[in-house]
């Protein structure tokens, strides 16, 4: 059995800012907030993003392999920009973005490869044992949920993923259980005992 600990890395400018993440260092606050990640996970394999805020959250784990598939959505032309900048240029961008999973309107990746892309990923991890954390983004931690839901991709919109926060999926012969989402507080306990959560409130972040 594959037991998967996705955690968001902690915050950084970007996240305050509500902007379309890019590649940049954590604040204050996520340093401070990564520095006490350790004592909330259970020992296992390390796995990381390949931006520099996934590497900062997880220095203070075990040696860790970057995975370029839990490398955030590529917002193209958008990547450090606020979204409601974005917003109020480009109205129409927006809309089709949130709206149409096939729409890449900056020039980047849309969510529908954005979703192949993760669930490629987690069959390869069902067909593996034992722990693994993987310290990602927003959206990969969000399309990993609506993969083993295997959800819609407008689901995608409707859950919430904060910054440093826990959410635990289970392998078991291929399919995965969801076990908790955006859990922000708790250490996890023995193996089996977590109990189901839902996903938080509705949010249209861009999940950098």
């Amino acid at each position: 059995m594959r037991r998967l600990l996705l955690v968001r890395h902690a915050s950084t400018a970007a996240v305050r800012a509500a902007a379309f993440g890019a590649d940049e260092e954590l604040d204050a606050s996520g340093r401070e907030a990564s520095s006490r990640l350790a004592g909330r996970l259970p020992r296992g394999e390390v796995l990381i993003s390949p931006a520099r805020r996934a590497a900062e959250t997880a220095a203070g784990l075990d040696v860790a392999r970057v995975e370029p598939a839990l490398a955030e959505c590529d917002f193209g032309a958008w990547a450090g920009r606020p979204l409601s900048e974005v917003a109020e240029e480009s109205p129409q961008d927006v809309h089709a973005w949130m709206t149409d999973p096939d729409a890449a309107p900056h020039g980047g990746e849309s969510l529908t490869a954005l979703l192949a892309r993760v669930r490629s990923w987690m069959d390869e991890q069902a067909r593996e044992d034992g722990t693994a954390i993987a310290i990602t983004h927003g959206g990969v931690v969000k399309a990993a949920v609506v993969t083993a839901l295997d959800a819609p991709p407008s689901a995608f919109w409707r859950i919430d993923v904060s910054p440093v926060s826990i959410t635990e999926l289970h392998a078991h012969d291929g399919r995965w259980t969801v076990t908790r989402v955006n859990d922000k507080d708790k250490a996890p306990g023995p193996l089996g005992s977590q109990e189901v959560k839902r996903p938080g409130r509705l949010t249209s972040e861009a999940g950098a």
